[in-house]
């Protein structure tokens, strides 16, 4: 009998059976792991099965490659505490989402869970934007695929980085990106080196650069390819964005 223990992150719950789910988790200690869950729909675990929800799970199985069983107490609702917030709730999808389809399972992954506890904490502040572009940017970094945006890729001048090579992941400064900037992808200022405060179209900026990498680096070569609810987040912060120009405009 094969069975752990461990405080664990809800990625994806998908119903199986009549009464049943498949449940995605990310651990601490073990990685990204599945488990079949019975009672999945009842009023106790409907609640506990929402995307980003903290539990204390205990899975067991005849042996380490079976799919094994569940037990799942929850320690902490954060799909509870951003609710009514729409956007929090797409980013908090959307990371969710790329952590369940990009991870291998069963590999360890400390950093990135780590990260993910600290990114859902964030996502009940004022500066979670930012702080999302941020965590896939250590996403991208836990994968294999570093972006490197401290010094230009060229030798210039790192004071005025302003765009990232969509072949290298390095950033690249004002003057040396003249002749073929038309080729870069922008750099949000909250990630210049001076690190200004930034608005919502920063942000997108931001999710369009990250989004780059993760199509052409991570989920290229995935069938699916980047995951729908992350391209529903750049959806509804384009949404949104839309809303607040136009309130100022008026």
């Amino acid at each position: 009998m094969e069975q752990w223990q461990d405080q664990s992150i809800i990625l994806a719950a998908r119903a199986h059976g009549e009464n049943g789910a498949v449940v995605s988790l990310l651990s601490r200690e073990y990685g990204r792991q599945s488990g079949y869950l019975r009672g999945a729909s009842s009023t106790k675990n409907r609640g506990t099965l929402e995307v980003g929800n903290i539990v204390d799970a205990n899975w067991r199985a005849r042996n380490s490659d079976s799919l094994g069983y569940l037990t799942l107490e929850l320690s902490y609702s954060t799909s509870s505490r951003i609710m009514q917030d729409g956007l929090k709730l797409s980013a908090l999808q959307a990371a969710c989402a790329l952590c369940d389809q990009a991870l291998p399972e069963k590999e360890g992954h400390e950093g990135l869970y780590d990260g993910l506890k600290a990114l859902l904490k964030i996502l009940e502040s004022d500066i979670w934007a930012q702080g999302y572009v941020m965590w896939e940017i250590a996403l991208l970094k836990e994968l294999g695929f570093a972006l490197d945006l401290s010094c230009c890729a060229a030798g210039g001048d790192s004071r005025t980085l302003c765009y990232v090579s969509p072949k290298t992941g390095r950033a690249v400064c004002e003057e040396s990106a003249q002749a073929y900037k038309d080729k870069l992808l922008p750099l949000p200022e909250f990630l210049k080196p001076d690190g200004k405060e930034s608005g919502e179209k920063d942000v997108i900026t931001g999710l369009n650069l990250t989004r780059y990498f993760l199509e052409h680096w991570v989920f290229v070569h995935h069938n699916r390819g980047l995951p729908e609810a992350r391209h529903r987040l750049d959806l509804r912060f384009a949404e949104v964005f839309a809303r607040t120009d136009l309130l100022r405009a008026s």
